[in-house]
């Protein structure tokens, strides 16, 4: 049975940019959801009692399976993004981060900008994300539920662009809320820990 984890901050803590009105509905009501519907439909399997990581790798490219990897891909990514935040984070790098990110794009204003671009150009709902690939910094988006552990990559940080994840605080604004999560709420920390 997989368990809705707790928030690793209180609701309010990512305010003024993600409000706690904002969280108690993208972690109250849409997280819980993937957490219950994953259950049901995992539920008297042979992925009853799998982790998350190995019910995502099993259900993957499965189209008899895509009701069960969107709600795990979904449990998982949401998991991560909240990890990816905190108050009073965001700005530049800090540790290894710093360095591989200058080495990368030259600079971190630079990533900034195509990390950002990456969250506005997802066509609809998904993901912008910064992951290792074979040992290589990269920025990518995900559509809808889609991962990067699906694909053999390792996140290292996510930025949700589902519009529930902004609508109640920017309304159609994604480029604003963009801009904000990586000005004030970045997880340098989250990030130096992935990268080993």
């Amino acid at each position: 049975m997989i368990t809705l984890p707790d928030l690793p901050y209180a609701k309010d803590a990512l305010a003024p940019v993600i409000s706690a009105n904002t969280l108690e509905f993208h972690y109250g009501k849409h997280h819980r959801a993937y957490v219950d519907n994953l259950n049901k439909l995992i539920a008297g399997t042979d992925l009853a009692d799998a982790s998350l990581e190995a019910i995502i790798q099993k259900a993957a490219g499965d189209p008899a399976k895509a009701g069960i990897f969107n709600n795990a891909a979904q449990v998982w990514n949401h998991t991560f993004y909240w990890k990816s935040l905190k108050g009073g984070g965001g700005g530049k790098p800090t540790g290894a981060a710093a360095a591989r990110i200058t080495a990368a794009w030259g600079s971190y204003e630079k990533f900034a900008e195509e990390l950002k671009n990456a969250g506005v150009t997802q066509f609809g709902s998904g993901w912008a994300w910064l992951v290792l690939d074979g040992g290589t910094l990269k920025i990518a988006k995900t559509a809808n539920a889609d991962t990067p552990i699906a694909h053999g990559q390792k996140p290292l940080l996510t930025l949700d662009v589902w519009e529930h994840a902004y609508y109640l605080d920017y309304q159609n604004r994604r480029p604003d809320y963009l801009a904000a999560c990586i000005d004030k709420l970045i997880n340098w920390d989250f990030v130096n820990a992935n990268m080993v």
